[in-house]
């Protein structure tokens, strides 16, 4: 089975890999690849492609059988018709799969793969109930826990750019770099 895990990555922080680990374990995926979206059509970056995909090589690097890749369309369901990935996983968070039905064609996703979706305990269960209702193949997305990890890339983002530390935030080698190299100030 592929995992496929797709983001900007702006920076890729704890929570990230927390979902990646567990997921690797969880569907024993074979590989894992990581999609750093080149060009997101739907949100604004604050470091170009190639600054993303290295943090990211930084971050998921060292996983087993991850491999990290630069993805040049914008939209998940034009990667999946794209690629000819071999029984594709896509990962998502709870928060990305509350707001599934805003994504492009979001039955067209689930006609390329399946979903697994990462809940954090004490997650509500109701905000999935009316995102399911609404999908033609709900029997396509599955639900797996991750362990809590209170992180956001916006926030790594505000404080590297006021020049505080990012430790704890984000995997080791992706502190470094970001303070070596002064990224998002």
């Amino acid at each position: 089975m592929t995992g496929l895990f797709g983001g900007v990555f702006d920076p890729p922080h704890n929570g990230h890999l927390a979902l990646a680990e567990t997921a690797l374990r969880r569907f024993e995926l074979d590989p894992l690849l990581v999609l750093v979206v080149g060009d997101p059509g739907h949100k604004g970056v604050a470091l170009d492609a190639a600054n993303r995909v290295h943090l990211a090589q930084l971050a998921f690097g060292t996983l087993p059988r991850a491999r990290i890749l630069l993805e040049e369309h914008p939209r998940t369901v034009d990667a999946l018709r794209a690629h000819d990935f071999v029984d594709p996983l896509f990962l998502v968070g709870a928060d990305e799969f509350a707001a599934f039905l805003s994504w492009k064609e979001p039955d067209g996703v689930l006609e390329e793969a399946r979903l697994a979706v990462a809940t954090r305990p004490g997650y509500p269960r109701e905000r999935f109930e009316p995102v399911l209702a609404a999908l033609q193949r709900p029997d396509r997305v599955e639900f797996f826990e991750i362990p809590a990890v209170d992180v956001s890339s916006t926030t790594v983002r505000e404080r590297a750019s006021r020049g505080e530390s990012v430790a704890g935030m984000v995997p080791d080698p992706v502190a470094r770099e970001i303070e070596i190299a002064g990224l998002y100030r």
